[in-house]
């Protein structure tokens, strides 16, 4: 990045290896050169890649995706739809098998397709931690089950999976937005998110799910820059970054916020 050189004065973003101001993009399908481009241009800004749903199933070239993401120190990991796939079969081992196959640090479990209590998801969380970063995922894609979800409840399971060893915990919202913590017509449940926010769990450790500009804007100028964001299209890179740095009128006046405590 060129920021040194501005002379402006920016919210401070740590270096990669971090903790927090993750960004997480979604592969769901690109072609391989176009992948690898990206990676190459923008490797810095990108600290995960979610092999969305079953992709990684039915790409030719995964394998060479990955060898690009290990050369350019991106960690990945395959979405949880896949993992609830191999669940519903009764097939964990050959899941964790799968992951051990393409030597994953990451693995994300989650119940927001199949009837999993997350007590059990939580159980499974504990299993897969003792050998990978756990990314656990709170809410439902189905819309019904979605808006039946209170705030009591969203609160209730991302503490028991952080009680089960998750290393972070996500808010689902789909790569469409509109669902998990968004209504269906891609609003953020607000008040939800607000409590949250005020039941003492730190928020480095949360992930938020933001796939379109609307969401990345409302979740930066409420939590600072360094809030963590995933499903990032692969398009929105270098946007996404210019708006944690206040360089869109979206954000300009993110500068003002105290970085360090927003989070």
């Amino acid at each position: 990045m060129n920021l040194n050189i501005s002379g402006l004065t920016l919210p401070y973003r740590q270096a990669k290896p971090r903790n927090y101001g993750l960004t997480i993009v979604i592969d769901n399908g690109l072609p391989l050169q176009l992948f690898k481009d990206t990676i190459r241009s923008s490797a810095d800004l990108v600290d995960l890649v979610k092999f969305g749903w079953g992709t990684s199933l039915v790409t030719k070239q995964i394998q060479e995706k990955i060898q690009c993401l290990q050369e350019h120190q991106v960690e990945f990991f395959f979405g949880g739809t896949l993992f609830e796939k191999f669940v519903s079969q009764g097939k964990t081992n050959e899941f964790y098998n799968y992951c051990k196959r393409y030597q994953c640090n990451f693995v994300e479990i989650s119940n927001g397709t199949i009837p999993l209590t997350n007590i059990e998801k939580a159980k499974f969380i504990s299993e897969f931690s003792n050998e990978f970063l756990v990314l656990s995922e709170v809410g439902r894609k189905d819309g019904d089950q979605s808006e039946a979800q209170s705030s009591e409840e969203w609160i209730e399971y991302i503490q028991q999976d952080f009680e089960a060893g998750a290393f972070k915990v996500i808010t689902e919202a789909r790569e469409s937005g509109t669902s998990g913590i968004c209504t269906r017509n891609g609003d953020i449940k607000l008040q939800i998110l607000e409590n949250i926010f005020s039941a003492e769990i730190p928020l480095t450790k949360m992930i938020f799910e933001a796939p379109n500009k609307k969401l990345q804007t409302l979740f930066i100028n409420k939590l600072g820059s360094n809030v963590n964001l995933a499903n990032i299209p692969f398009t929105d890179i270098i946007p996404l970054e210019t708006l944690r740095l206040g360089l869109r009128s979206d954000t300009f006046h993110i500068i003002n916020k105290i970085e360090e405590t927003t989070i």
